[in-house]
């Protein structure tokens, strides 16, 4: 009776402690997935950044060629007529 008896408390310490590392692994989970949301959050605010400086520097480059650079004219001069075009476009559909 008595071997019975140990092969039970053997059996209950065991799952005791399946149980807590379990508990314990359900709290590391929770704070990786914690910290993989903020992070997430952090590369959306770096994208929106990205994009804002990207932007930025395009119409600093837009700028730059209409001062007189010779390093963007081209780009400048497709960018005007587009403008232009669309324009007209506008013009077109309120005269009709």
């Amino acid at each position: 009776m008595s071997k019975i008896e140990d092969v039970v408390d053997s059996i209950e310490n065991k799952i005791s402690k399946v149980l807590h590392k379990l508990e314990v692994l359900k709290q590391t989970n929770a704070k990786i997935s914690e910290e993989l949301a903020i992070q997430q959050q952090k590369n959306i605010s770096h994208q929106e950044e990205i994009s804002s400086w990207a932007d930025k520097y395009e119409a600093l480059k837009m700028a730059n060629s209409l001062l007189g650079s010779d390093d963007n004219n081209r780009e400048t001069k497709l960018k005007i007529n587009t403008l232009i075009r669309d324009i007209d476009h506008c013009i077109a559909q309120l005269s009709e």
